[in-house]
């Protein structure tokens, strides 16, 4: 499938599944009358009760001074002015008693999906959602373990967190100008409570809005590939950051901090695939990472990456 492929299913008002690689090279398209035969689950904006389930996860983690390396690599490249916030991420091998179709039943997301039997993910963020004409953005950038004393206040006065999550709104504004008019910041900065597991996360998020044209459908597949890969994920300037990603972290990264989305004939909902649970021939890995800027911690961003790894 290609994306001027989705752009004549939404001309046709067609539902359909759609899920893209991070390089937005790989597009799979499922029409929803075929995914039943597809091996293909997904829930979006799910309605549930949370409650814990009874799992093992046990986690290897990676080597601290192989990622340390690689964050050394990172600032060398924000010194030489080549990025200025680069998300860095990795895959770390779990190993679990359920299978990928259990732990997708299992699970409490916002955005769910499995496909197959190669992943899973389970998203707490949206990538895009388009009703009428107007877009949305919600990009997270800052994170903090809840059960921390004044949480809260920590992660909002946090100056190194602050300028993140700025320089991920400014480029998520910019990425939106170039589809829609009118783009704005609709809410600067607020709190999510994310259930990791045995323990809660605090995530910084923003709103952003724009107005697109009247026929959007008609350019679907189009605005998604403008705006591929997230700015959440990947980082700033985009095209020399992505450079550095694919030189830097060692490993690909798939459809892991790709998007998929359902678009219902009118409207459009979609995630960032993170919260990512891969099958290799090796095992299970779990894929995550953090937003690396010249005032990052190696050691804080070791921990987040780690933080980052439950099943909901």
């Amino acid at each position: 499938m290609s994306f001027e492929e989705i752009n004549l299913l939404a001309q046709q008002k067609k539902p359909f599944l759609f899920m893209s690689d991070f390089t937005g090279k790989r597009v799979e398209v499922v029409l929803l009358e075929d995914l039943k035969d597809a091996d293909i689950e997904f829930y979006i904006d799910e309605a549930y009760d949370f409650k814990q389930h009874p799992h093992k996860l046990q986690i290897k983690p990676i080597n601290f001074t192989e990622y340390k390396k690689k964050f050394d690599a990172v600032i060398e490249k924000i010194k030489s002015g080549e990025t200025y916030i680069l998300n860095l991420t990795q895959a770390t091998p779990i190993q679990t008693n359920l299978s990928l179709k259990e732990m997708f039943q299992l699970s409490n997301a916002h955005y769910k999906l499995r496909y197959k039997n190669e992943f899973l993910c389970f998203s707490p963020e949206t990538f895009i959602q388009i009703s009428n004409n107007t877009i949305h953005t919600f990009p997270m950038k800052g994170t903090i373990d809840a059960s921390y004393p004044n949480a809260e206040e920590k992660i909002l006065s946090d100056e190194k967190e602050m300028a993140e999550h700025i320089m991920i709104v400014d480029l998520l504004r910019n990425d939106l100008s170039i589809v829609a008019s009118n783009v704005k910041v609709e809410k600067f900065r607020y709190l999510q409570m994310i259930e990791a597991g045995e323990k809660k996360l605090l995530q910084v998020s923003s709103h952003i809005s724009g107005i697109l044209e009247e026929n959007w459908q008609d350019n679907l597949g189009t605005i998604l590939q403008t705006l591929l890969p997230a700015g959440s994920i990947s980082g700033a300037p985009k095209k020399s950051t992505l450079k550095i990603i694919e030189a830097v972290e060692g490993y690909k990264r798939g459809f892991f901090s790709g998007v998929f989305g359902f678009f219902d004939g009118n409207s459009l909902d979609s995630g960032v695939m993170i919260r990512f649970i891969e099958k290799t021939a090796d095992g299970y890995i779990y894929k995550s990472g953090g937003g690396i800027t010249l005032d990052s911690d190696v050691q804080r961003e070791y921990e987040e990456l780690q933080d980052k790894i439950y099943l909901p």
